[in-house]
């Protein structure tokens, strides 16, 4: 695989690039080609620099679809260029972006890493230097045949390396703000890199990357809890431009044996919505079989959503919801790994 030595850098805003307004003291964001020049270890990166910043850096609460198919068309129009791309993010949505771009960039073959920090980059403790330095070199690391340690979509945060549609943000205001509770990190940087080699993604080099940049965003997201109201989810429910649910249920995927939640679920079932059952516990996975309470929903017509996060579903669902139009195929596709996202 031909190299590049080259790796492009693309700050959308977030955290890290910020700094204190001189008038109102509060974090705002900053010109990060500024902030590199403050940087004097980037002349130890063996690996060449270029930078894209968004015209305007964005707080990552207000990240959306057009944005991640922004991000799709920048890596796909320079892919042959570099060999790596890294995301400078926030962290609130940043297993969102990561779990989105890990469908829309189907058969990846280079690095595409996030990373951010808790502290701006210019602040005397900020975790923002290492996760950025370190990120750069996982991008443009390779093996002996040139191809690269971590062909995927990958969140680099605190020393560890996570597979992005695997990751969840789990700490507010700490260091080790993400984690991948059912898969294990793609590599743990200390003294050395020690990779996972076996947990790493294997693309087919052969084939092209090939870019999507829509989604169906008529999905929502609700989670059952003790006192829900049948009138408030049958109102959302019933929406005529509903084409998926992802249900968070309890435990290994329960919901309370009341007669209106199946009776509501399968309506929407059978006239083509799509409802993903997934656990609102960070660890373990769905098992409709195992209680009498799972049952009930696998019998209402939902599919399971295994161990996915509910950042990998939603993104997954809209993804395939923009692809297909048949619920069938869409139901197929959930239930299969298609970016490493569960585990089958």
């Amino acid at each position: 695989m031909e190299r590049t030595g080259k790796v492009l850098l693309i700050y959308t805003g977030g955290t890290i690039g910020m700094g204190k307004s001189p008038n109102t003291r509060a974090l705002e964001p900053l010109d990060f080609n500024h902030l590199i020049k403050l940087l004097p270890e980037f002349k130890y990166i063996k690996t060449d620099i270029d930078v894209y910043q968004f015209a305007s850096p964005i707080d990552s609460s207000d990240m959306n679809p057009e944005l991640w198919a922004q991000l799709v068309r920048i890596i796909t129009k320079r892919y042959t260029q570099y060999d790596g791309f890294v995301i400078l993010h926030g962290t609130d949505t940043m297993a969102y972006t990561a779990s989105a771009l890990s469908f829309m960039l189907e058969n990846l073959t280079k690095p595409v890493i996030l990373t951010g920090s808790q502290l701006p980059i210019g602040q005397l403790r900020t975790d923002g230097k290492e996760n950025l330095l370190t990120s750069i070199e996982l991008a443009s690391i390779c093996h002996d045949d040139g191809t690269p340690m971590v062909p995927e979509v990958c969140i680099y945060f605190n020393g560890h390396l996570l597979r992005g549609n695997r990751s969840t943000k789990q700490n507010a205001d700490g260091f080790n703000a993400f984690d991948s509770f059912n898969y294990p990190h793609l590599c743990d940087a200390g003294v050395n890199f020690n990779f996972n080699d076996h947990a790493i993604l294997k693309p087919d080099y052969s084939k092209p990357m090939v870019p999507h940049t829509t989604m169906n965003c008529n999905v929502i997201v609700f989670s059952l809890f003790p006192g829900i109201q049948e009138n408030i989810v049958k109102h959302v429910l019933e929406d005529s431009e509903l084409r998926g649910i992802i249900m968070r249920s309890y435990g290994s995927g329960n919901a309370p044996h009341y007669g209106w939640i199946t009776k509501i679920l399968k309506e929407a079932s059978s006239r083509g919505v799509t409802i993903v059952n997934i656990s609102q516990c960070v660890s373990g996975t769905v098992e409709m079989s195992r209680y009498e309470a799972g049952y009930q929903l696998k019998d209402a017509g939902v599919i399971s959503g295994i161990d996915s996060t509910v950042e990998a579903a939603v993104t997954k669902l809209m993804s395939l919801q923009a692809r297909y139009s048949d619920y069938h195929i869409i139901r197929k596709y959930m239930s299969c790994s298609i970016a490493g996202e569960i585990t089958v």
